[in-house]
């Protein structure tokens, strides 16, 4: 088979839309409109379309604990919520399952014949720490294949999380680990409440976990300087083997969801910064896990515009020059406190 290295691979199969949720935000509509809007503009034809295969109960416990898991089958059963955000119908598990397994293969498919890869799965998964499912999220999506990565010989892994909300799930299962540098920006305050700047890490971890708290009301300008002037510079310096994005698209304006003021444009610019860390650290090796992103109208306009960043279009790049006083002033304490660990501009 010819190198497919030059290509971007998308992973998603129709069994996402069994996770039935009903008129919840976080509902099947959300994949069904993105994959039609994918293909009214002719983008699925350009992309490998990949199918993922379920993760295995072994690869579930590379962060979750057992006795979770087993609390997950058995609530998806009886269709018990696990919280009042978190809905369980009879076959959630196994597409939980299946939502995990996708971003284990996005990894695989960049290890093995694609540049870059882009896992279009649900339920979501950044907020589920390794004993609890919150937040709409069952297993922990991104978490499992980093560390599925390292399993198949990726020392360092850069996970870079563009969620409105902080990605708590994340933060635990990595808080003491060196291996892993966790980024996230994200509205603060707001749910689930945790992700303020001084939560760098403990133990030999302590300084890889990079928490970017803005303010209500950020747009384009808040964001991308963030991403230049924190993440890239620290990412550099951690110089990682794979780059991972936990891609919700809630920061949105008019998600309803949240308070930020993003343009769909602007996530192409985020993912055109990821990349190029990606491409100046680990032969471009990036895989992105859908996470948030509600108004169905936004989210796949959004994904559609950072599939094109990562099958070579350069996105369009706003002034960044019109960034508020009150993010400004975010950012320089956020680098401040990062100072101490990165050489961070």
């Amino acid at each position: 088979m010819p190198s497919q290295k030059n290509r971007t691979g998308i992973i998603y199969h129709s069994d996402y839309l069994k996770h039935d949720t009903g008129l919840h935000p976080e509902n099947k509509e959300r994949l069904i409109s993105t994959v039609s809007y994918l293909k009214k503009k002719g983008m699925l034809d350009k992309l490998d379309l990949i199918k993922p295969r379920k993760a295995e109960l072994q690869e579930l416990q590379y962060i979750h604990h057992r006795e979770y898991i087993e609390k997950v089958r058995r609530s998806s059963e009886i269709e018990l919520q696990l919280d009042p955000d978190t809905i369980l119908s009879k076959d959630s598990y196994e597409v939980a399952m299946l939502a995990a397994g996708g971003a284990i293969t996005a990894v695989d498919a960049v290890l093995d014949n694609v540049e870059n890869s882009f896992a279009l799965v649900r339920p979501p998964g950044h907020h589920a720490t390794p004993g609890r499912g919150m937040g709409f999220c069952l297993f922990n999506n991104v978490a499992i294949a980093a560390r599925h990565a390292q399993k198949k010989g990726l020392k360092r892994v850069l996970i870079v999380d563009w969620d409105v909300h902080h990605g708590n799930g994340t933060q635990e299962a990595f808080y003491d680990d060196p291996s892993v540098l966790y980024f996230s920006t994200h509205q603060f305050p707001h749910y689930p409440g945790t992700g303020w700047m001084d939560e760098v890490g403990k133990g030999e971890g302590i300084g890889y976990n990079i928490n970017v708290p803005l303010p209500a009301g950020t747009d384009d300008a808040g964001f991308v300087t963030a991403f230049e002037e924190i993440l890239l510079p620290a990412a550099l310096e951690f110089s990682p083997d794979i780059v991972m994005i936990s891609a919700g698209f809630d920061a949105c304006a008019g998600d309803g969801l949240a308070g930020m003021k993003m343009s769909t444009q602007g996530f192409a610019v985020l993912a055109s910064i990821v990349k190029s860390i990606a491409k100046d650290s680990c032969d471009g090796k990036l895989a992105a896990v859908l996470e948030g992103g509600y108004n169905i109208v936004l989210l796949p306009e959004a994904i559609a515009y950072v599939l094109e960043v990562f099958s070579g279009k350069e996105p369009l790049r706003k002034d960044e020059s019109t960034l508020s006083q009150q993010s400004r002033d975010r950012l320089e304490e956020v680098k401040k406190v990062q100072s101490r660990f990165w050489h961070v501009r």
